[in-house]
């Protein structure tokens, strides 16, 4: 029996089943345990959490009205079925790219802390609790919430031995932003964000030296990869509190419009919007990142060759993508009608084509100028972006620094 009572009255000895106010408030992992030690409920009544959600079948109930004389009366009985889940951190206030760049960075150290932790003990065949996985998302929620290019953007900067790690967290994030492009309810964006922190889990059944190969696969090596969608889907078949979403994501991520992608050659509408939506997410983070085989491709030139993947991706799915994300995403390499070249340092979300940008180069004297910080958008902008640049052709080897460092 569910009953919905303010913090305060909680005691030791109740079954904890939910909790309600601001998801990163939440002082535990999970919920749904009976809570027995002082300095959990300690932390609990210090969280802010308003409200919690008890199970009298499970626990100790709250005192009756004549036991309490002079205290407010018992929140009315919930229907059995009600039950709270925690919730994204929506409406948090925005930051600039330059306030949101280092607590972004935080969260990535801590998400890559415990991704690596979930997905070791997933290799040595430890079922996955989905629960656990719930504060993780919702940090990187909150991130993507305040500022949407900073978590994004730091997550492409993964180094080939951790890619594995941080391809999970940064689907994860492009997950929910999209998913919020897309005008999806709170529900369906954790479960988005779920879903693309755990797609790729069945990699970790896949032989280390083959995940791990430096170089190309070979048809035979490619083949045992292939299986990965359908081994991730087994194991979290395997976990708890699972969602269907995140099931078949995992399963349906290589999926393609056109049918041609596997395991299951479906096609169009036969792909779940979440698996759609996940095969666009997947495909960006992996080809602008670097990786044991191949080096990164810069965000805008991915864009472009994606956009030319005829039958591959959705294409209303792939044009809210290139909405969240950017024409030019931060970091991408600009050439300005003044003859300046940029790189593209925060989206202006009104006007996609108009980024700010830190101009540092002249190729009209061939020569570095003093940076400076052009917001293309303002009224009193002069200059314009007239195409994007490949920073190899012109032997930049370090415009991650130009983006990272605050525009002040």
């Amino acid at each position: 029996m569910l009953k919905k009572i303010p913090t305060s009255d909680v005691k030791l000895g109740m079954f904890l089943q939910g909790m309600e106010g601001s998801w990163l408030s939440h002082p535990f992992w999970k919920t749904k345990f009976v809570l027995t030690d002082p300095e959990d409920l300690k932390a609990l009544k210090a969280s802010g959490v308003p409200f919690c959600w008890i199970d009298a079948s499970k626990g100790l109930d709250v005192a009756p009205p004549a036991a309490a004389q002079g205290a407010a009366p018992a929140a009315p009985e919930a229907p059995a079925v009600v039950q709270a889940a925690p919730r994204l951190e929506l409406g948090t206030a925005p930051a600039s790219m330059g306030e949101e760049l280092e607590r972004a960075s935080q969260v990535m150290q801590r998400s890559k802390r415990a991704v690596m932790n979930l997905f070791g003990e997933a290799r040595l065949g430890k079922a996955i609790d989905a629960e656990q996985c719930l504060p993780l998302v919702a940090e990187v929620a909150s991130s993507v919430e305040r500022n949407p290019s900073a978590l994004i953007s730091l997550a492409r900067l993964k180094t080939k031995d951790d890619y594995t790690y941080m391809h999970s967290v940064a689907v994860c994030a492009l997950m929910v932003s999209l998913s919020r492009q897309m005008g999806l309810d709170e529900a369906q964006t954790r479960e988005a964000g779920l879903a693309g922190l755990l797609h790729d889990v069945g990699k970790m059944a896949m032989p280390l030296n083959v995940l791990n190969k430096p170089g190309a696969l070979t048809d035979a090596e490619f083949a045992i990869m292939r299986d990965h969608p359908t081994r991730g889907h087994e194991m979290l078949k395997e976990g708890t509190s699972v969602p269907e979403a995140a099931l078949d994501v995992a399963l349906r991520h290589h999926e393609k419009m056109d049918g041609s992608g596997y395991p299951g050659k479906l096609a169009g509408e036969q792909i779940s919007l979440l698996s759609r939506m996940g095969a666009v997410c997947d495909v960006y983070d992996a080809i602008t990142s670097n990786r044991p085989y191949k080096s990164a491709w810069d965000p805008a030139s991915s864009l472009a060759r994606m956009a030319q993947w005829t039958g591959h991706f959705d294409p209303r799915v792939f044009q809210a993508f290139v909405k969240c994300v950017g024409i030019y995403p931060v970091g991408t390499l600009v050439k300005l009608q003044s003859g300046k070249l940029a790189v593209v340092l925060e989206q202006n979300a009104t006007a996609l084509t108009a980024p700010r940008v830190r101009a540092f180069y002249s190729t009209k004297s061939q020569m570095p100028i003093p940076t400076q910080v052009l917001d293309l958008s303002s009224p009193g902008a002069t200059d314009r972006i007239i195409g994007r640049e490949d920073p190899a052709t012109w032997g930049f080897q370090k415009l991650d620094e130009l983006w990272q460092t605050p525009a002040g």
